[in-house]
Formats: C-alpha cells, structure tokens, sequence
C-alpha cells in the first residue's frame, strides 16, 4: 500500500491541471541532477502523417525546446523536490539562445557547455490519433566532463539522470544514491564505464534503444522497457500495465517516455519500491499523451 506522502503525490500528478503548477504543493527535500541534451523542435498538428509525393497542411505549430534531457529535467522541476540541475550543451546561435531562455525564464538551475557547432533541431509530426513521426537536423551536442561547468554538484544529488555524455560524466555521476541512464547513451560506453546503474530505462519498441541482456557486462539493478499503452517489462519484476488516458484522450505521445523516466527517477529517489515508483511513471506517462508538445500550458 502506498504511505499518505506517496498517495497524495499520485492524486496530485493525476490532475494535469496541477501537474505543471509548483504553488499547488509544498516541495520536499530530494536534490536531482539530469546531465543531457536540448533539441529545438517545431510541433505540427497534422490530420495524417504525410505520405509519398502528397502535401500536407498542419493545423497547428509549436516551437519549444525538447529532447530527452530537457523533458526529463523540466518534468522533475515540477515534482516535489528543492534542487533540479540540469547540465547541457548549446550551439552558440539563436535556438540555443532561446533554449537557454525557455529554462532561465521557469527558475532551472542551468548549467551550459556553449559549442561552435549548431544547436539540434527536428520536427516533430502528430496525427489525429496521437502518434508522431521526428525528423532531426543536426549533431546531438552533450556536455562533456572536460567542460568548465561545476560538476562538483553532482555529489550533493541524491538522484541523477544521464541521456548524453562520456564516460567520465557517468562514473562522476555514480556519486548519486540513485543514477539511471537510456540506452541510447550507448551501450558500449555503459559497459566501459563497470558502473553499477540502478535503471536503464529505454523502448522495447524503437530499435536505436533495444538491446539483449547479455549485452551488458554489468546487470542494473532495474532494466525497465516500456512498450506504450501495454505497459512494458521490468526485469526483475515482470510485466506493468500503462495507465488509461483520461477520457480516451490522446493529443501527442511525444515526450511520454521521458516523462515516465523521471518518475522512475524520483520514485527510486525516494526510496520507494519499484511498484510505486512505476505508477509514478505511468501516471506521468499518461498525463504526457493528453497535451500537443512537450510540456501543458505552452
């Protein structure tokens, strides 16, 4: 059964109107770090995702600043903790100008490594029924441990998650009671780094994040592979429904793994059992779907 704390925090998140408004609710004490990257994305709104030779029209557009690390680092915010630091990298130009806006202006404790190189970019398609297709533009710039940024802060976080970096940033990370990465860091470097993880949590349905178990040289203490609306694998653990969208409302499913990861971040964190830190997940895995973008509210 889940304590007071826990249950009000689940109602809480339950209620999208509250998700995204940190007045609604006192904040606890948990300290996180996401070590990650920015892509600058345009949202369209598209009755059908496009087919060959046919022109299409979309119904609506949206420009924010998106990417694993930043979904990550900007769903933690909004969840009861103190401290959110969120360490990226942005091309000196006007998407990373405005990136770096967009988290200064909500109050993040930002930490930039500037490039020479562009900031990524991408659109971002959804049709009627919620599904999307991305086209991304560019070189995924991540901070490196050899940057000029404080990385001494990480040994004061409780909780860290890293979606782009080198091996240094991940052994600097292990620092953490709790550290959780995506596959998509790379299973090589994982490997190379003999860090103990205690999540890897990635898609069992996109191919750039699957992976065997024997691939990996040290087991997490949780491998999580979510698979949409039927849920997914956590191993050990078994299988995990995913949460019915509220009024079979399905806007964008844009962002929802991220989204899921962070509360998997914060419910392990919490030192809550695997069990609840994955209704955390789905809850804001759901609440993700009913919304165009990245974010409610924008």
């Amino acid at each position: 059964r889940f304590n007071l704390h826990i249950v009000t925090l689940i109602l809480m998140v339950e209620n999208k109107n509250n998700l995204f408004s940190k007045n609604k609710y006192n904040k606890g004490n948990l300290k996180f770090a996401v070590i990650g990257h920015i892509e600058w994305i345009n949202f369209l709104k598209v009755d059908s995702l496009p087919k060959p030779g046919i022109i299409t029209h979309a119904k609506k557009s949206l420009e924010l600043p998106a990417g694993g690390g930043a979904l990550i680092a900007k769903t933690l915010y909004e969840l009861p903790n103190n401290e959110i630091h969120f360490f990226t990298s942005l091309g000196k130009d006007y998407y990373g100008e405005k990136s770096f806006e967009f988290f200064e202006r909500i109050g993040m404790n930002l930490h930039v490594a500037w490039r020479s190189e562009a900031t990524r970019k991408g659109f971002s398609l959804v049709d009627n029924n919620g599904e999307r297709s991305i086209t991304i533009i560019g070189k995924r710039l991540a901070p490196s441990f050899n940057d000029d940024l404080d990385w001494n802060i990480l040994c004061d976080m409780d909780g860290i998650f890293i979606t782009a970096g080198d091996i240094n940033l991940l052994k600097k990370a292990r620092g953490a009671n709790i550290l959780c990465t995506t596959p998509r860091l790379g299973i090589n470097l994982i490997n190379q780094s003999k860090v103990n993880l205690d999540a890897l949590i990635g898609s069992n349905l996109d191919p750039d994040e699957s992976f065997l178990l024997s691939d990996l040289k040290k087991k997490p203490s949780f491998i999580i592979k979510t698979e949409g609306e039927k849920g997914g694998i956590t191993i050990p653990g078994g299988r995990f429904k995913a949460i019915n969208n509220n009024n079979n409302l399905e806007v964008d499913s844009y962002g929802c793994g991220d989204s899921f990861a962070a509360g998997i971040l914060y419910g392990l964190t919490a030192s809550w059992t695997i069990e609840k830190a994955l209704k955390l997940g789905t809850v804001l895995g759901r609440n993700c779907i009913e919304h165009f973008g990245p974010y409610p509210n924008m």
